[in-house]
């Protein structure tokens, strides 16, 4: 992360370089700016056919031609704003379209470990929030600030050719005005930082109280939530009533400005025409000038405004993007029908200085089954972590045959693992949806879905439902039971095909009835596979081939169900609980 912290002090370079690295349509938005330039040339025409046009007035001098050219001028401009206003919109949806893209393929492909210490609702601000931030940069404010500059100095220019004296007087104005409105624009810049951070950190609070409403509504708790989420509310109405006051001072400042320079031009300006020392139509080009350049600089605040809060969102886009992603992306692609699965020695802490596994070792011969057992918070479900390449180990190797796991791309390995946790993950959609998801959907016949269904006793439950596999199942599959639930985790699972079946306790939640269903499910997914068990009852791993006692991160026992009962005191202490 030290290169971040090192191009915060490198101003736009950052920013820039992440606009490069989106393949941003340059035919696009250098045609949007061309455009934006023309319509900046035309309107700079404009006040001097004005003036033309009143200074020669009269019904006879009326030229065609002149009213023509004025009507042209005025539709081109029209035209040529419209192509371009889109031409710049189309390079900011598409810009913000490459980061989101570039966003989500990193963060699918970040280690659980990054997720840990993550809230969910900041990680979607960022994707979705501080993208936008750059796409509206760009789209609006650069363009706006480039034409303005146009504006500016073409304005100025002309101004000075038709009479410089004025002009200069005029002028004071401009250096007036930024000297307010800079100091302004930074202390906006600062708050809309803050609400940048605000923002990302209530939407994380939010979508983590929706997302477990049943726990808050069961826990009467929702006054609890009420008083949070009336503070983080309380926070942003206090930075946007921060920023409602820097924007009420700005408007009207810059009204005030912009209207006593009018009114000194005109009074000035009437001056002079009325000693002749001007015509009527110069007086007019002037105010019209002088709208082309009060509007750009009022502008420019809020650019620079713009520019820093993007500069902000760069930094934590950034920062997601220079992440490192899950080890193995790459590597061999090994089958392990037949080969054993060797964990030799490993060790591994979620923080440094507080082990979790310490000198583990095990064996699993090919379509054997291991079950973990032991104390809650010994690390079990640490180890099911490290098999299936969640984290790595501190120390240690796991080998399957005699390739360490970590020679194996993580697809080929992940491929192969069939996992039936004790709380089936649904994702919202279709039962068929579930069934099939990170599976290729085009090469699974219909058939073969629903002997797989048949093989978790799911195909009478599905059949029941009106819409059968296409039925909805809601957020996390709440309109399913548990059991069905876990039923089509299973069919999931067989329609996988895995050679290594891992599975956290997964009747632990069920009741005797659905039980015995799924474990007979079970039973049938088991059969030839490499099997790993977490057993928080043992009734369900007594006859497993081999059990792994786990206290405090070591394994303080192994062997079978009989042989830790005769060797293994706190074993038998559990097995006389549970079983006897």
């Amino acid at each position: 992360m030290a290169p971040i912290n090192s191009e915060k002090q490198d101003g736009l370079k950052p920013f820039m370089r992440l606009i490069r690295s989106t393949g941003i349509p340059k035919a696009a938005f250098g045609s949007g700016i061309a455009g934006f330039l023309i319509t900046t040339l035309v309107g700079l025409v404009i006040p001097l056919l004005t003036k033309e046009l009143v200074d020669g007035f009269s019904l006879e001098s009326l030229s065609p031609v002149l009213i023509a050219a004025i009507i042209a001028a005025f539709l081109i401009q029209t035209v040529i704003d419209g192509v371009s206003t889109y031409l710049l919109s189309y390079t900011g949806q598409k810009l913000v379209a490459d980061l989101r893209g570039k966003m989500w393929r990193k963060l699918l492909r970040l280690p659980v470990s990054h997720f840990d210490g993550e809230a969910s609702g900041g990680t979607v601000s960022r994707v979705v929030n501080d993208t936008g931030i750059v796409k509206e940069l760009i789209s609006n404010h650069v363009p706006q600030f480039i034409s303005g500059l146009i504006s500016i100095v073409g304005a100025v220019v002309l101004l000075l050719i038709l009479d410089w004296q004025m002009t200069l007087v005029m002028l004071i104005s401009i250096p007036v005005t930024m000297a307010l409105m800079i100091p302004l624009g930074r202390r906006m810049a600062k708050i809309s930082r803050g609400m940048q951070d605000e923002t990302a950190a209530f939407s994380g609070s939010i979508q983590q109280t929706i997302s477990e409403i049943r726990l808050m509504k069961a826990s009467n708790a929702e006054e609890d939530e009420e008083k949070k989420g009336m503070a983080g509310i309380l926070r942003l109405f206090d930075f946007g009533l921060r920023e409602a006051r820097i924007n009420a001072v700005i408007g009207p400042l810059m009204g005030l400005i912009m209207w006593a320079v009018i009114a000194f031009i005109i009074v000035y300006g009437g001056v002079r025409v009325a000693d002749g020392s001007m015509s009527t139509g110069t007086l007019v080009a002037f105010l019209l000038y002088l709208f082309q350049i009060v509007f750009p600089v009022t502008t420019f605040a809020m650019f620079f405004t713009q520019l820093q809060k993007a500069k902000g969102a760069t930094e934590r886009i950034i920062q997601i993007l220079s992440l490192d992603p899950e080890p193995g992306q790459q590597g061999n692609r090994v089958d392990v029908s037949g080969l054993p699965i060797t964990v030799e020695n490993v060790s591994f802490s979620y923080l440094s200085g507080e082990p979790v596994l310490n000198g583990i070792s095990f064996r699993a011969n090919p379509g054997e089954m291991i079950a973990f057992a032991g104390p809650s918070g010994g690390g079990k479900s640490t180890m099911f972590a490290l098999l299936e390449r969640f984290y790595e180990p501190d120390s240690g190797t796991i080998r399957v045959g005699d390739t360490p796991i970590t020679a194996l791309s993580l697809e080929s390995w992940r491929s192969q693992i069939g996992y039936v946790p004790q709380e089936s993950a649904m994702m919202s959609g279709t039962i068929r949806d579930n069934l099939l998801y990170g599976i290729e959907q085009d090469h699974i016949p219909e058939e073969k879905i629903w002997l797989a269904a048949d093989m978790a006793f799911a195909s009478e439950f599905i059949r029941g439902f009106p819409d059968g596999l296409n039925t909805e199942i809601g957020e996390r599959g709440i309109r399913l039971s548990g059991g069905q639930r876990q039923r089509i985790a299973i069919a999931r699972a067989f329609l996988r095909d895995p050679k290594i079946l891992m599975m956290d306790e997964a009747t632990a939640s069920l009741d005797s009835h659905s039980e015995g269903i799924v474990q007979e499910a079970l039973q049938r997914l088991m059969a030839g596979r490499t099997t790993f068990a977490i057993a928080h009852r043992l009734s369900t791993i007594v006859d497993a081939d081999r059990i792994v006692f786990i206290e405090g991160g070591q394994v303080t026992g192994i062997g079978t169900h009989r042989e830790l009962f005769d060797s293994h005191p706190v074993y038998r202490e559990y097995a006389e609980q549970q079983l006897i």
